[in-house]
């Protein structure tokens, strides 16, 4: 089973960062949270940590696992575990991933279509039961 990193960094406003997939990547067009897979003989922190420079141009400064999600994407046909993390980061965002970037509130993410792994954390998200920022000051990380 392939394993993937995901990161729900959310600023002082509460907005969090999504970004959406290019033309040519699976998925065209979707919406997703910055990450990507593990690879061999990388932690699930270290995994995210460079898939944030590589993505973002950011380097990850504290995280804590908040979600984790089984899925199996027809198009595949192999079975994904992403873990998602509350992250926060320091740099200046230069994403080099994707088609676009936005910050939105937790209650507009219903509105995006976001690739359908992503669905349940979502409803978390937007209904207030998830708060990554909140999480990470509570664990004093």
């Amino acid at each position: 089973m392939r394993q993937v990193v995901a990161a729900v960094i959310e600023r002082e406003d509460r907005r969090v960062l999504i970004g959406q997939r290019r033309r040519e990547d699976t998925s065209a067009w979707k919406w997703e949270f910055p990450g990507g897979k593990v690879r061999d003989g990388e932690t699930l922190k270290e995994a995210l940590g460079r898939e944030l420079r590589e993505e973002l141009g950011v380097t990850l400064t504290k995280c804590i696992e908040i979600a984790q999600v089984r899925h199996e994407y027809a198009h595949f046909g192999e079975e994904i575990e992403i873990h998602f993390f509350a992250a926060a980061v320091e740099g200046e965002i230069a994403p080099t991933a994707f088609e676009r970037v936005e910050w939105v509130l937790p209650r507009e993410l219903g509105g995006y279509d976001f690739l359908a792994a992503n669905r349940e954390l979502i409803a978390h998200l937007a209904t207030g039961k998830i708060k990554a920022g909140e999480i990470l000051e509570k664990e004093g990380l």
